[in-house]
């Protein structure tokens, strides 16, 4: 599974068969771009707010919650928008229908698991490790779907998830700053990621294959659940303890531009489901692993050794590998 894989959380699979050519290449540009801008802009603020020397806010659960909220308040003003606004009509007025919850619940708690293990991953790695401690998602994904769905993998999957799982091996082996809780939620993170990945497709029968109304009910129930960890983390008591800044207007702007780009992933997966091919999202969900990396280095100044280097390469090579079987394997279909 790509990294982007891992973001596309409400949406289907891009049609395979829809071709660029009826899109201005401008166009195609500018949605691949906002993609780039609003991925990168979610791991580098949620790393900036939970481990940052001017806002060390090193409450994942708490973050992870409050930023389901936001998202939950931008659902709401979207959809009220759409009723006047064709811009934004693609989000349907807001529903919440207990039955329906009920049958959607266990996939979001799958998905409260996937976002909370994300963030504690980024706050005890740094991100330009953060990759690799998350890529076993493809290795999951493979298992998953052999235990669950009993659908075998080709050989040459097989291959890109060896290559994958060597370069995390290598490159936790590397990593000066290792963290046996990161890559403990790092892998925690991968497994559930690839678990979402196979009952979304499931859930979303459910509400007639609108992903705009899964996500109602998704961030609706995230917040319902996630609520009571973050009591009982002890998080909120130690928040109210430790912090000193809670009364800092920037702070909670910045909490809540994050909150929005986290929204955001929707909006832009949206748009290159609609408006590029699938070899395109293939191609730039790599290129945006490797620039998230090389960005990583520059911006944290992390250190990278020879064999933490390997690691990464090897790690993205293998998920560029694996996206590029999957994408032959869906066009020969």
């Amino acid at each position: 599974m790509s990294d982007k894989e891992d973001e596309k959380a409400f949406l289907p699979p891009p049609a395979a068969h829809r071709a660029e050519k009826n899109h201005p290449s401008s166009l195609i540009a500018i949605v691949v771009a906002f993609y780039f801008v609003i991925s990168l802009s979610v791991v580098f603020l949620n790393k900036y707010i939970l481990s940052s020397s001017k806002y060390e806010f090193p409450y994942p659960l708490f973050v992870t919650w409050f930023q389901l909220v936001v998202a939950l308040v931008v659902i709401f003003i979207w959809a009220e928008l759409g009723k006047s606004y064709k811009t934004f009509s693609i989000i349907p007025p807001y529903e919440f229908d207990t039955a329906l919850a009920k049958k959607i619940a266990p996939l979001t708690f799958i998905y409260v698991m996937m976002l909370a293990l994300n963030n504690l991953c980024l706050k005890y790695v740094e991100v330009t490790f953060y990759q690799v401690a998350r890529s076993l998602s493809i290795n999951f994904t493979i298992l998953f779907t052999y235990l669950i769905l009993g659908q075998k993998t080709s050989p040459s999957a097989l291959l890109a998830c060896f290559i994958v799982f060597l370069g995390f091996a290598i490159g936790s082996y590397g990593e000066i700053n290792f963290s046996w809780a990161g890559i403990f939620y790092g892998v925690g993170s991968s497994a559930f990621v690839a678990l979402y990945g196979i009952y979304v497709k499931k859930t979303l029968s459910v509400v007639d294959n609108n992903q705009w109304r899964l996500l109602h009910y998704n961030t609706t129930l995230a917040i319902l659940m996630l609520g009571p960890l973050v009591l009982l983390s002890g998080e909120v008591n130690e928040i109210l303890a430790n912090v000193d800044f809670l009364d800092n207007v920037n702070f909670w702007a910045l909490m809540t531009l994050t909150g929005v780009t986290g929204f955001g992933i929707n909006i832009a997966m949206f748009l290159q489901v609609k408006y590029t091919s699938a070899l395109t999202n293939t191609i730039s969900g790599t290129a945006k692993s490797c620039v998230q990396t090389m960005l990583a280095a520059m911006i944290f100044q992390n250190t990278i050794t020879v064999l933490n280097g390997v690691g990464i390469l090897l790690a993205l090579f293998g998920s560029g590998y694996y996206s590029y079987v999957r994408y032959n394997e869906m066009m020969s279909r």
